[in-house]
This record gives C-alpha cells, structure tokens and sequence, in this order.
C-alpha cells in the first residue's frame, strides 16, 4: 500500500470482491486502478490497468514481469528495494494512462 500512497489524492478507496482498491473517484467497481489482497506467503497486487494498456508493459523489468500471473495479478512473495522501485516506476507508467482516460471527463 506505500507504493500506492502518491495516488490517493486523486482516486478514493473502494473494493472489489471483498478487497480494498483505488479508483477513480464515481468510477464502476471493475474500473479499478489497483487492489491488493494479503496471503499467507505472498501478497497479490491486482492491476486491471496492466492489462488495459499492455503497452505500458513494455520495458518493464523482466523480474516485475515474471511476477505476472494473470492478465491483472502480480504476486509478490517478498519486496526487496530495487524490486519496489521497479514497481514504483510501473504504477506511474500505469496510472499516467488511467489519470488521462478518467481526467478528461
């Protein structure tokens, strides 16, 4: 969720099947920029958006890439330093397309 922090001034908190999330605020259930639900021995980060705009895939590091494990999930076993920013630089990359798409109107 602190990687997430930079986005709440805009979007509001919410859920979807019973887990938190982020979205743009009056914005459909499914039409989330991020969720995250806690496991026992990984946390998955849901990013619909990722699979939204596939292009902001595109030069992703391979070790964030291979912590894909569907069309929207991310799991994360641990978060070192360099995989957090990574990460950090990906949500930006991803929620610079989400903002445009919902800012406008």
């Amino acid at each position: 969720w602190s990687l997430l922090e930079p986005y709440r001034a805009e979007l509001e908190d919410a859920t979807i099947y019973g887990m938190r999330s982020l979205r743009w605020p009056g914005a459909k259930a499914h039409d989330y920029f991020a969720s995250v639900r806690a496991g026992k021995s990984y946390v998955s980060l849901y990013l619909l958006v990722a699979d939204i705009y596939p292009d902001a895939l595109e030069g992703a590091p391979e070790a964030l890439l291979k912590r894909r494990s569907g069309k929207a999930t991310f799991n994360f076993p641990s978060l070192d330093d360099e995989m957090a920013g990574d990460l950090a630089a990906f949500l930006a990359r991803l929620y610079a397309r989400y903002r445009a798409d919902h800012a406008s109107g």
